[in-house]
């Protein structure tokens, strides 16, 4: 069974699926493929792929299956970015022979399942299984795949672990122990931690007007307004029509006008 996902942190929501699916027989293994650019994602704010792999190692080896569960970092050897065909098109050729393979996506992933590269292919010739997600309901390709209507589901996601994370909040009840000590030791999705993240990205791509964004709201954050605003008219000269950067400008300037009339707005 492949379960493909940016796991971006991997948490307990993903593992009690993996382990769904081996104790429903669904497939002998599961492997966690980390995908290292999702077409449907901005490449630049992932987190680094190894520290998602790192994460994802962990998760397993503390699963119900540690043998069964594993994480796999093919996508890492292939082209970006990572097209679900590219990774069958290879596993099949190098593998195929000695075992066959499975998908399981959520159900949120059949309403642009559509958009995959060569999705007809992937239909017809995989088995694909869909698990429950909470507001998204399977309508297209219904009758085309297996639906995994008692499959556990939980009520967080990545993007509430990073929110936590971000506000500081412990976020092992979602992620485990080991998880939650890494992201607290590399520092993930901390204003601090990502500021360093957002700088090492400038400099490899100094004319992406989303970085300077992304690293604005960090100072933003932090209260450390002059580079903020720094980082928004930078982004506003690589792309004028940026809404974002505008809007982060004048919520700076109104909090410093209202906090030093006398220095600000003499």
């Amino acid at each position: 069974m492949l379960y493909f996902g940016s796991f971006d942190p991997i948490h307990k929501g993903h593992i009690a699926l993996a382990e769904y699916a081996i104790d429903k027989g669904l497939g002998d293994e599961v492997a966690m493929i980390v995908s290292p650019q999702n077409p449907f994602k901005a490449a630049t704010l992932q987190t680094p792929e190894m520290d998602r792999f790192e994460m994802a190692e962990m998760a397993c080896a503390d699963s119900r299956y540690p043998e069964q569960i594993r994480p796999s970092a093919i996508e890492f050897m292939l082209e970006k970015p990572s097209y679900t065909i590219r990774t069958l098109d290879y596993l099949r050729d190098n593998f195929g022979a000695e075992m066959e393979f499975a998908i399981m996506i959520g159900s949120d992933n059949t309403a642009r399942l559509d958009e995959w590269r060569d999705y007809e292919r992937i239909l017809t010739e995989y088995p694909i299984y869909v698990y429950p997600r909470r507001g998204a309901e399977v309508e297209k390709f219904r009758d085309r795949v297996h639906l995994l209507e008692d499959a556990p589901l939980v009520d967080f996601s990545s993007t509430d672990v990073r929110q936590a994370a971000e506000r500081g909040q412990d976020v092992a009840p979602m992620v485990g122990e080991r998880v939650a000590e890494y992201i607290r030791r590399k520092q993930l999705w901390t204003p601090a931690g990502r500021i360093v993240r957002y700088t090492s990205l400038i400099e490899q791509q100094p004319d992406c007007a989303e970085l300077y964004v992304e690293r604005g709201k960090c100072y933003f954050q932090h209260n450390e307004w002059g580079s903020a605003i720094n980082d928004f008219n930078r982004a506003l000269k690589l792309d004028p029509q940026c809404g974002e950067a505008k809007q982060f400008i004048e919520m700076a300037e109104e909090i410093l006008a209202f906090r030093y009339t006398d220095i600000y707005n003499p």
